[in-house]
This record gives C-alpha cells, sequence and structure tokens, in this order.
C-alpha cells in the first residue's frame, strides 16, 4: 500500500509538472522600442490597466482545451477513444459544425464594458489554424464553416467593429505556427510535438511558401479591418533561429498598416516584445518595464461545458496586485458555441464593473509606487501620476467575515492633517499615524463589496 502511495504521488507530481510546461513565463530580458509613435502609444496602454483576451474557434464547438490536444506531445491526451490521426481528422472537421446561431458581439462588447475593461484581444487563428476572418490564403476559415452564409461570417470585422463601437482598444491576437498548414505540419510525415515537422534545411523552398503564408495573413488582419492598436503574437517557439519567420518584415508589413502599433512577440525577448505577458502568474516583484498578466475568468481560455469560475473578488484581488508591481490584466473569457457570454460570466463580470465604478481611481491611469505592498494584511498600493495621492486597495477575501477590520501599513502616510477616503462611500476614514505607521479601523457589514479602495493623500 505505501508503495502504491507513493508511486502515485510521484505520477500526480509529473503531471502537474507537465501541465504547467504549457504555460508560457515572461521572457528575462526587456528591450525598449525605440520608435516615438510606439512609446506614446505603449505609455497610453499602460494607463489602461484592465482588458479582455477572448479565445473562440472550433474547440469551442466541443468545449475542449484551444487547439492543444491536435499535438502528441506527453502532458495531454485528447479524451477520445479515436486513433491519433482520426482525431486530428476530426477535431479540423468541426469547423462545419461551427455555427454560432446567436453570434452577438455586440453583448460581448456591452458586457466588457460593464465590467470595466478598456481593451480587448480576439483569436484571429489559434494554433489550429481556424482563421475567423474571410482570408484568401486558406480554405480552413469562418467563411467555409457551418457560419457560412451567415450575414456576419466575416466574423472578425464585426467583433472588431462592435467593440470599437464601445470605446475599446483593439488588439489582434495571431499564432504564429500553423498545425493546418501543409507548410508547417506537412502530412507526409508526423507531428511529434508542437514545431514543424519536416527539415528545413532539407525543404528550405517549404519553410519560405510558409513565411509567405504567414505574412499574407498579417498583411490581411493589417490592412483589412480597421485601426489595430495590438499585434498579440503567439506561439513562442516559432520565433527560434530554426523557425525564423523574418520578424523584421512580418512587422513592417504590419505597422506600415497600422502606424505606432504594439506588437507583442510574446515569450520572445528583442525589439518585438513591446510589453511582458506572463500567463496565468503574477510576477513575485514589481517589474519597471511594461507588462500583462494573462488570466482565465474559468481554468480554460476557451468556453467549456462545465466551467469552474473564479470569484469577482479573486479577479479584483488580482487586478490590485497587477497594477501595484506595475502591470495590467488581460482576462481571459470563452464566449459559448452559440456566439454569446454565458449567464453565469456576465454575472460575475457586472459585479467586477459595480466595484471599479466606485473604486475605479485606484486602478486607471495609476503608476507604481515603491512601497507597493504590506502582503501580510494583503494592501496593495498605486499612486497617481503628479504622486500626490497614494491608492490602497485592500481585497476582501473568498469569506463572509463581518468584523470590523483593523490595518496598518509603514509608509506611504497622508500628510498631516490630509484626510484618506474610503472610495466607495466618498466618506472619510478615521486613521492614526505614528513612526510612520498609519493604523485605520474599517466598520464591520464590508463582507460582500469584494474589497475596499483608499484615498491618501500626501
Amino acid at each position: 500500500m505505501k508503495t502504491k502511495i507513493i508511486f502515485a504521488l510521484i505520477l500526480l507530481a509529473s503531471l502537474i509538472a507537465d501541465t504547467q510546461s504549457l504555460i508560457h513565463e515572461k521572457s528575462e530580458h526587456y528591450v525598449a522600442p525605440t520608435e516615438p509613435e510606439v512609446v506614446k502609444k505603449l505609455s497610453e496602454w499602460q494607463d489602461l490597466k484592465f482588458g479582455v483576451l477572448m479565445h473562440y474557434g472550433v474547440y469551442s464547438v466541443a468545449g475542449i482545451c484551444e487547439s492543444w490536444t491536435i499535438t502528441s506531445e506527453d502532458w495531454i491526451t485528447p479524451d477520445s477513444v479515436l486513433d491519433y490521426e482520426d482525431y486530428k481528422q476530426w477535431y479540423w472537421g468541426l469547423s462545419k459544425d461551427f455555427n454560432p446561431t446567436k453570434f452577438n458581439p455586440q453583448q460581448w462588447a456591452e458586457v466588457m464594458k460593464q465590467a470595466g475593461m478598456k481593451y480587448m484581444v480576439f483569436t484571429s487563428k489559434h494554433h489550429d489554424g481556424f482563421c475567423l476572418w474571410d482570408t484568401k490564403t486558406t480554405d480552413y476559415k469562418v467563411t467555409n464553416s457551418g457560419f457560412s452564409g451567415n450575414p456576419k461570417q466575416d466574423m472578425l470585422r464585426y467583433v472588431f467593429d462592435a467593440f470599437r463601437k464601445e470605446g475599446f482598444w483593439t488588439g489582434c491576437y495571431f499564432s504564429k505556427p500553423d498545425w493546418h498548414c501543409q507548410y508547417y505540419w506537412w502530412s507526409k510525415r508526423a507531428t511529434a510535438d508542437r514545431r514543424h515537422n519536416y527539415p528545413i534545411s532539407q525543404y528550405p523552398e517549404r519553410w519560405e511558401s510558409y513565411k509567405k503564408y504567414v505574412h499574407s495573413q498579417i498583411g490581411e488582419l493589417m490592412n483589412d479591418y480597421g485601426h489595430i492598436d495590438i499585434l498579440w503574437l503567439d506561439g513562442g517557439w516559432c520565433d527560434a533561429p530554426e523557425e525564423d519567420i523574418d520578424m523584421d518584415r512580418l512587422v513592417a508589413i504590419a505597422r506600415k498598416a497600422q502606424p505606432g502599433l504594439i506588437v507583442v512577440n510574446r515569450t520572445c525577448a528583442g525589439k518585438y516584445e513591446n510589453y511582458h505577458t506572463p500567463e496565468q502568474t503574477i510576477p513575485e516583484y514589481q517589474l519597471q518595464n511594461p507588462w500583462e498578466t494573462c488570466m482565465t475568468l474559468t481554468n480554460d481560455w476557451g468556453w467549456v461545458k462545465s466551467p469552474v469560475f473564479k470569484s469577482p473578488a479573486r479577479i479584483i484581488g488580482v487586478l490590485a496586485e497587477v497594477v501595484a508591481k506595475g502591470g495590467s490584466l488581460l482576462l481571459g473569457v470563452g464566449p459559448t458555441p452559440e456566439g454569446l457570454i454565458e449567464d453565469e460570466a456576465v454575472v460575475r463580470l457586472q459585479e467586477i464593473g459595480r466595484w471599479l465604478d466606485k473604486n475605479g481611481e485606484a486602478i486607471y491611469s495609476t503608476v507604481a509606487t515603491p512601497i507597493y505592498t504590506n502582503a501580510e494584511q494583503n494592501i496593495w498600493f498605486s499612486s497617481s501620476k503628479d504622486r500626490k495621492t497614494i491608492y490602497a486597495v485592500i481585497p476582501q477575501k473568498d469569506s463572509s467575515d463581518n468584523k470590523p477590520l483593523t490595518i496598518s501599513w509603514q509608509g506611504n502616510s497622508p500628510r498631516k492633517g490630509s484626510k484618506i477616503i474610503n472610495l466607495a462611500t466618498k466618506k472619510a476614514v478615521k486613521y492614526t499615524t505614528k513612526d510612520n505607521t498609519t493604523t485605520i479601523s474599517l466598520p464591520k457589514g464590508l463582507a460582500g463589496t469584494n474589497g475596499v479602495a483608499l484615498k491618501i493623500e500626501l
């Protein structure tokens, strides 16, 4: 029995490690952009703080993990009795079932605006290669799917237009690797893992065709679908020397059409990773360069059949910590197969938005401050740009504790004779300051408020 338990623990640890291999950490180095238009736009983006990342595609039909089940990597096995090659054909065949009959991007945009989000990133194409725009480069696209013939079949156009109408910055997610393309995964050869499956040195013309394919798609997206603020490039392994897709050329095409475009060549350190994107994690310490945590509202990027949601209090806590450490939060929300944001997600997003309506001054257009946390008491600080005001956010724990709350912190002390204001109530909070330590008592009855935000005049 003891041997079996030990073996089970080893197996569990192995599975956890394999799962975590999918999580993309930020790259180690940052190269600041030098183009004035990009520098200006990046500074403006840092004021937004809160956005949405929407994964949508054929995987939404089945309610399964996006793209990854068609790799043959050890960390994931599809929930299927089909042989691997048959499974891939089944998966790609889901495009014929992709028919969001209630497709309503205006609902998406309105819900995300109610949530207090300021920018969006939408999956034009994930690793599986299914294009959500009417591309001329492949037939594996939304206008050749079960959605073909719908007045809004060129889906990407309507998504971007709906969010622009609500005042959002628009971001285009694009996968550099494309597992459906014969120039990347050649069907004459086995697909061992996520990478291209043929030796480029032996078939250089094939890889050249792939580069032209990718550049043509970027040209369509950047020229034909209105103003784009962010090009969010995923698939960081497709940037190694052996998978060179000529990023200089790709970005030149994109920025010729979209001057000042922020390019996020995520996890690939260099001049085209304009900000870092740690995935499902928050950096341990404050970072000085621009960055964004991308994290899901559920446990999955796309819609799944039995989602496990994070609470509004938890998301607000994540947002407060991210902002205090100098970053932004990009929250993953997946539409349903019918083309809507499901009710449970709407309820939670609206609750987050109600908190931001009252307390957003502590989040939007703030900057990091040297004393940014009292982690023991779960306090996260930010500052106004003029450095005359400090904000303190105390997120609510996931509990119903209704007792009065006494907290204290060192530094960030209010100016003598000034007030500490509870942003939600607009009322002054009683406090004492001694030996550079400020102590306040918050009244009982705060359970359900999702957290308190304070305005401190320096």
